[in-house]
């Protein structure tokens, strides 16, 4: 339409005219009233100063040399200079590696194999416990207290914890040689998790958990979701509107810790677990107070069943809580 009212235009007031009416460019319209004009393809020609096939194969022969293949191109130009040896640039060096795919490391590299992910799965109550280490900030700056905590993944309940002014592997296999005494733990029946700090790792912590039976499960490393439980623990404590921003001192933290330990496991209903407090679950109450729960709501669809469109029952509890489920992982692929 346009191209027919343009030819229309430029009949009656000329092509300058027509084109600032149009917003069209002069330069465009008579550069499409020439056809293109296609000569044939010319090849590049060879610059006089180009290294011949010989010559970069001579290169690359000296940079994949056993003298040469653990050093950078800048290292060999120079090593070859100070020989009386010139074959070409440093740049040139790197557009020849580059052309065969060897501008990275030439060395042949010890591969490691990957960690094993860790697939942790709990039904009841002391099956899989999580530990961890976390800084308490002091008063003096750069100072800070180590809180030592273990979870179970099943109930959420912190089944031991302690404070101290440092962490160290003694420190770690006392904490928790006496979380397993004070809850009477058999052998063979708990798989103890952790992250692989240094601690964590040490050899009087392995050493125990061998002595003890207890089965040993890490993180894969820089992978901060394999120890999901104790990591949303702390942020319960840390996110908590009584946390103080520093502690005074160790005894002021041990306090603090006290006595929100105390509420986190008797007090506080955990959303995970059916809003069941962690010690309702992992000393088996659970299901007493779910029928209490159930009555009561029974009793309320019975008085008034308008205020409701479905009959009210409590949460559902879980019945297994999982390190890296795998059917969830398989589930997340497949869509």
């Amino acid at each position: 339409m346009i191209a027919v009212l343009f030819a229309e235009l430029v009949v009656v007031v000329g092509v300058r005219r027509a084109c600032a009416l149009l917003g069209v460019s002069r330069a465009g319209h008579y550069r499409a009233l020439r056809p293109p004009v296609y000569g044939p393809h010319r090849p590049r020609c060879r610059p006089v100063n180009a290294l011949s096939d010989d010559e970069t194969a001579e290169v690359l022969e000296v940079l994949r040399s056993p003298d040469h293949c653990e050093l950078a191109p800048a290292q060999v130009w120079a090593r070859l200079l100070d020989g009386g040896v010139y074959l070409c640039s440093i740049a040139k060096m790197y557009r020849i590696l580059r052309a065969v795919g060897e501008t990275g490391e030439r060395r042949r590299q010890r591969v490691h194999p990957a960690k094993k992910k860790p697939e942790l799965l709990a039904t009841q109550p002391n099956q899989v416990w999580s530990w961890d280490i976390t800084k308490l900030r002091s008063a003096t700056r750069g100072k800070y207290y180590e809180l030592y905590v273990i979870i179970d993944i099943y109930s959420r309940y912190v089944v031991g914890w302690t404070v101290d002014e440092r962490e160290t592997g003694e420190l770690a296999r006392e904490f928790i040689a006496d979380t397993y005494r004070r809850h009477k733990i058999r052998r063979g029946e708990l798989t103890l998790h952790a992250d692989r700090g240094t601690s964590m790792t040490s050899q009087p912590v392995a050493q125990l958990l061998v002595n003890l039976g207890v089965d040993r499960s890490h993180s894969r490393p820089h992978v901060s979701n394999d120890n999901p439980f104790s990591e949303a623990m702390f942020k319960t404590l840390k996110y908590c509107p009584a946390f103080p921003t520093n502690f005074g001192s160790v005894q002021d933290a041990r306090a603090f810790c006290e006595i929100f330990f105390e509420y986190y496991n008797n007090q506080h209903y955990h959303s995970a677990i059916a809003l069941h407090t962690p010690a309702t679950v992992h000393y088996g109450r659970a299901r007493e107070v779910q029928k209490a729960r159930a009555a009561v709501l029974d009793a309320a669809w019975s008085e008034n069943p308008e205020r409701f469109s479905s009959k009210p029952k409590p949460l559902k509890m879980p019945t297994q809580a999982w390190i890296n489920d795998p059917s969830r992982e398989a589930k997340i692929k497949s869509n």
